[in-house]
């Protein structure tokens, strides 16, 4: 009896927890936290060896895009009995008839990126750029005895999935796999998990709950799904799931995500964490708080609207050459999206202001302009927001082709009906230190983004 009350008392708070995240919030000032960090490898944008734009592969990037919101939002829907005004669920992503993966690091390539060295068993995991620029993975522990699976960390979605060891045949085969039978604290749940991609594939399976480890930092009864299914889209990837750092709102398994789990039973110091990416080794997750270490004077926060189950950002504007272009929009700040997306409108709006720049490809909204004025773009939040650079080899996607002398922006055009939000990834993010908080004693009160400018190396 006690047994059937604590899973009826912990299905109540998932709900109202959830109910909470759909409402948003004005935060509040306050003292920035500290904490520990987990190390990252840098990560390389979708180009060719010779350096010129992987057309194949930015295609698939923005399949991934579309099929990954188009998910979220089909979840935000169910979780809170419908839509904002303005957003509305696209239509499924159709794969290319030959996809190209983004270049991955060759393990004889001199490209090749180690896994970092942890350096607190609390605070330091290695994580590793898998797929170029689509995702940051590391290793996590489930089960007990604990069992390490690589696995794909992403501000842009809320839940945990990893394969199943039923999983065996196609994608599967090669994976790492979780057996729920040999882990004494796993326990099932009720309800299935399940994604669908533009091949019609799906990633599903049934859901679960498990000790849940990263970086020394642990999360018991953790809900997740060990995967039956996997889609074809996930066959060449190293990585065998996915766990999202995003808002309960989002989430298909109707739960809280490892991230809160872990700061409410005490395992992180604080509901903050903070990203620092870069093309270069030294990338970092720092979990309970941020790392001053790694940038230059205080982080200019800026409130969110959690509502939606995004990091987003409001007030948003971006410069060309230090002029506003575009302004009043919003902002999802997006660690799993490689690239930057705009609203197809804005975006054409944008580009006018760029000298030179013409549709490169009008299907998949890439714009390109003249190789040798490369545009200085940044982005600010609010009337008096510090203008944040996008790092011209952020921006630069590598000529058309070899020896043209245009070449692809890393900001497209897409209807990922969004409404008026920018959906802003790496190439932003590896040129500012990003921080993420929700609120400590109400998860919606006090929740901001932040950015501060990087240390410049020595």
């Amino acid at each position: 009896m006690a047994s059937k009350t604590t899973h009826s008392l912990a299905a109540s708070f998932s709900l109202v927890l959830l109910m909470l995240s759909c409402v948003s919030a004005v935060p509040l000032a306050r003292e920035q936290p500290t904490g520990g960090a987990i190390s990252l490898p840098p990560r390389l944008a979708p180009t060719n060896p010779d350096g010129t734009f992987n057309r194949d592969a930015a295609k698939l990037l923005n399949r991934r895009v579309i099929e990954k919101h188009r998910q979220n939002l089909m979840n935000l829907k169910e979780n809170c009995g419908g839509l904002p005004e303005g957003i509305k669920i696209p239509d499924l992503a159709t794969v290319p008839q030959n996809p190209a993966h983004v270049r991955r690091i060759d393990e004889d390539s001199n490209d090749k990126v180690p896994h970092t060295k942890r350096t607190s068993k609390k605070a330091e995991e290695g994580l590793t750029d898998e797929e170029g620029d689509v995702e940051w993975a590391g290793n996590i522990e489930i089960g007990t005895p604990s069992k390490k699976f690589l696995i794909d960390f992403d501000t842009g979605s809320s839940d945990l999935w990893v394969v199943a060891s039923s999983c065996t045949d196609g994608p599967c085969a090669k994976k790492n796999k979780y057996d729920v039978s040999k882990s004494s604290t796993s326990k099932k749940k009720s309800g299935t998990f399940s994604i669908v991609y533009g091949d019609n594939s799906t990633v599903s399976g049934p859901i679960s709950a498990d000790t849940v480890t990263v970086a020394g930092a642990t999360a018991k009864n953790q809900t997740f799904s060990a995967v039956t299914t996997l889609s074809k889209s996930f066959a060449d990837d190293p990585t065998v799931g996915i766990l999202g750092l995003a808002w309960p709102a989002i989430s298909n398994l109707k739960a809280k995500p490892w991230f809160l789990n872990a700061a409410e039973q005490g395992a992180i110091k604080t509901k903050e964490f903070g990203f620092y990416l870069t093309s270069g080794n030294g990338s970092q997750l720092y979990l309970g708080g941020t790392d001053p270490k790694l940038y230059s004077g205080s982080i200019e926060y800026h409130k969110v609207d959690p509502s939606e189950g995004f990091w987003k950002v409001l007030d948003a504007r971006i410069h060309v050459g230090g002029k506003e272009t575009v302004k009043d929009f919003q902002t999802i700040i997006d660690s799993g999206t490689t690239l930057m997306y705009g609203p197809p409108a804005a975006v054409k709006e944008f580009f006018s202001k760029v000298d030179g720049a013409s549709v490169y490809d009008e299907q998949e909204g890439f714009y390109s302009f003249p190789c040798d004025k490369v545009p200085e773009v940044s982005f600010s939040w609010g009337t008096h927001g510090k203008k944040f650079a996008v790092p011209s080899e952020n921006f630069n996607l590598g000529p058309t082709e070899k020896g043209s002398s245009s070449c692809v922006a890393s900001l497209a055009a897409s209807d990922l009906g969004l409404g008026n939000a920018w959906l802003i990834g790496d190439s932003f993010m590896k040129g500012v230190y990003a921080g993420f908080r929700f609120g400590e004693k109400e998860i919606t009160q006090d929740a901001a983004v932040g950015f501060a400018e990087l240390k410049k190396k020595k």
